[in-house]
């Protein structure tokens, strides 16, 4: 499961990429390339769709602005003009790979996970920590014998803290990172999500999900020896 950033100024387009992406991964969304990069300044993706043409900031100055701050993640570009010199000015900058509008999304696929295995970022990548399982390929969270199946939401949301067992998150950073800042939820949409997983996880045990009053939410693991 990847993290996904895309960046195009026409709703319709943004939405519909959005929505076949989601299938497989988190998806991030910004109308321009100025709010694409201050996204990618405060938190991690994985591989960004950028339109050429955006208001404020056009794709090629994103671009460049990412491979000046040191940032590697791929980056698909996403254009109208098939012009020699566009693709030329796009590679030079940085750019990884080229889709013409409009977009085949069988195509996309493809080329987002190529992508995705070259910069070795898989969405079936299993988390595994202090005996406990989590595969992102099956939403499924597994401990021995055990094994749960989770809605997505509640699977990002538990894969998160199973990644950093003991870390604090807090409100607004679990609904950025598993919503998107764009999401109409708000606060309550995570206390159901959190009390959800702390009925379903009980068949696992170990893990024990707290709320940190007027922060946010970790979970530990609790009973199972370090090596395990």
């Amino acid at each position: 499961m990847a993290d996904i950033l895309i960046a195009e100024d026409d709703e319709n387009i943004r939405l519909l990429l959005g929505h076949h992406l989601k299938q497989k991964h988190s998806v991030f969304f910004a109308q321009d390339g100025r709010e694409a990069l201050e996204t990618i300044s405060s938190r991690h993706i994985d591989l960004l769709i950028a339109d050429i043409m955006m208001p404020r900031m056009d794709g090629f100055d994103l671009v460049r602005n990412i491979r000046n701050l040191g940032l590697l993640l791929p980056v698909i570009m996403l254009t109208a003009n098939q012009s020699f010199d566009a693709k030329r000015i796009g590679f030079r900058t940085g750019t990884d790979d080229y889709l013409t509008k409009p977009v085949n999304l069988e195509e996309l696929m493809w080329r987002v996970q190529a992508l995705l295995r070259r910069a070795h970022v898989s969405e079936s990548d299993k988390l595994q920590v202090r005996g406990i399982t989590a595969d992102p390929s099956t939403f499924t969270v597994s401990r021995g014998e055990v094994s749960i199946a989770l809605p997505k939401k509640e699977f990002e949301l538990l894969f998160k803290f199973l990644s950093t067992p003991g870390r604090i998150y807090t409100k607004t950073q679990l609904m950025n990172d598993i919503w998107g800042f764009d999401s109409d939820s708000g606060e309550d949409t995570i206390k159901t999500h959190v009390y959800r997983l702390r009925s379903k996880v009980k068949v696992i045990g170990e893990i024990e999900i707290t709320a940190v009053k007027g922060v946010g939410y970790k979970a530990d693991i609790v009973g199972a020896s370090a090596d395990e």
